[in-house]
């Protein structure tokens, strides 16, 4: 008897454990807390976001959740019957609509001055019918055209990246405007379709993407701010302003682009 009860005790216990379902042991804990991040995060963004905006926008989105109905009662008709979004500045405007018709202003008002700049430099009067100032979808646009009254260049001379004076005057002046904005702005080199093949294959593609960064270095030494520029293109004749004449010497031209603020951030999406 005292054999079988020794044999009992050294036999080993087993304990069997159950496991209820995967992942059961912490519940659903961990996705309150995620959403408490989530929820966080987004918060975060919205101040910072809104930081950066307009008066305008902050003094909106104040009334708007001091009291909602009120202000949304106060504003007539709301976003659910497809009008106008709610948050406008004092002249009944949406503040994204004022703010870019602010920046458009603020680039006409720049060639204004760059035209201005021209008709005041004795040097400069002679080229100034052949520069073209513009709005585009893209921004303002300023253009540097050769003549089709001779073969000579305006701006270069042919076959050449090389700056003329009176081209590094007028860049000089167009820099100092355009370095007192905080847009983004392309450079682009166009030339006309002459067959042009230089030494090593020097082809237009070089030609007009050397005349583009010519200009570039001119500027940036000249007032442009650092990294205001964001590309040089060298179009060739790709391009060209006059396509049913594509060997038109006004298809040489040098484009310098001032990108709006929906550009610039298209632009840099890409």
């Amino acid at each position: 008897m005292s054999e079988e009860r020794e044999e009992s005790k050294q036999q080993p216990v087993i304990v069997v454990k159950k496991k209820s379902g995967h992942g059961g042991h912490h519940g659903g804990a961990w996705k309150v807390a995620y959403a408490d991040f989530v929820t966080a995060m987004m918060a975060f963004f919205l101040v910072m976001w809104l930081v950066n905006q307009s008066d305008e926008v902050k003094q909106a989105v104040q009334g708007y959740f001091q009291n909602p109905i009120g202000y949304m009662q106060s504003k007539g008709d709301g976003v659910l019957k497809g009008e106008e979004s709610p948050i406008k500045s004092k002249d009944g405007k949406s503040v994204l609509s004022s703010q870019l018709e602010r920046e458009r202003q603020l680039l006409l008002d720049a060639g204004e001055r760059i035209s201005s700049a021209i008709d005041n430099i004795p040097e400069l009067r002679g080229l100034k019918e052949f520069v073209e100032i513009e709005m585009t979808p893209e921004g303002l646009r300023i253009q540097l055209i050769d003549s089709d009254k001779n073969q000579k260049s305006n701006f270069f001379d042919l076959g050449s990246a090389e700056l003329k004076p009176t081209t590094s005057l007028l860049l000089t002046a167009i820099a100092f405007e355009l370095g007192k904005l905080p847009n983004y702005i392309v450079v682009e080199g166009h030339t006309d379709s002459k067959p042009y093949l230089g030494l090593d294959g020097y082809s237009n593609w070089e030609l007009s993407a050397d005349r583009a960064n010519s200009a570039r270095k001119l500027m940036q030494s000249a007032g442009l701010q650092a990294g205001q520029i964001v590309e040089i293109r060298g179009n060739a004749d790709r391009r060209p302003k006059f396509a049913n004449k594509p060997q038109d010497p006004r298809n040489r031209r040098v484009a310098i682009i001032v990108l709006n603020e929906d550009a610039a951030d298209r632009y840099l999406k890409i």
